[in-house]
């Protein structure tokens, strides 16, 4: 139960820090000090992007974009349908990266030289998911696809 209390702590914590803060009024400093630390920092063409990983116990990954004036230019959540439509094959393992944040669970498979990267989500309305990008030696997407969760299941 422990666990799970967690959880709803750090998802009721998400909620009141993305509350707090405004689009083109809320500053860098302001974003650090709801959310901390990010996982990763991206350069992008706009600014940099804050990486906020809630993955393997949460569901859900953010990307938080800091414009070159210091403001946040935007707060999303990246583990949606929308977002895992745009991975395709060819595509590398750091535009992916990029795209959803980094995994819940890597799993490497040596004899078929491919490695599997999920992410656990929530399908509108609650539905428990885990998106799978299977990648190649070349850490290229071979083939990417949702299934549900099978962790949320009682035994």
């Amino acid at each position: 139960m422990g666990m799970l209390a967690a959880l709803l702590a750090l998802a009721g914590c998400d909620n009141q820090a993305i509350k707090e803060l405004e689009e083109g009024v809320s500053t860098e400093a302001d974003v650090v000090a709801r959310f901390g630390q990010p996982e990763n920092v991206w350069d992008a063409p706009d600014g940099r992007v804050f990486e906020y990983n809630r993955q393997p116990q949460g569901q859900k990954n953010y990307m938080i974009t800091i414009g070159p004036d210091g403001k946040m230019r935007a707060l999303r959540q990246v583990l949606t349908p929308e977002n895992f439509a745009k991975v395709q094959p060819g595509m590398s393992m750091e535009d992916l990266r990029k795209m959803l944040g980094k995994p819940a669970k890597v799993t490497p498979y040596p004899l078929k030289r491919e490695t599997e990267w999920d992410w656990r989500w929530v399908q509108p309305p609650n539905s428990p998911m885990v998106f799978t990008a299977v990648l190649n030696d070349d850490l290229r997407v071979l083939r990417s696809g949702s299934s549900h969760d099978r962790s949320t299941e009682a035994p």
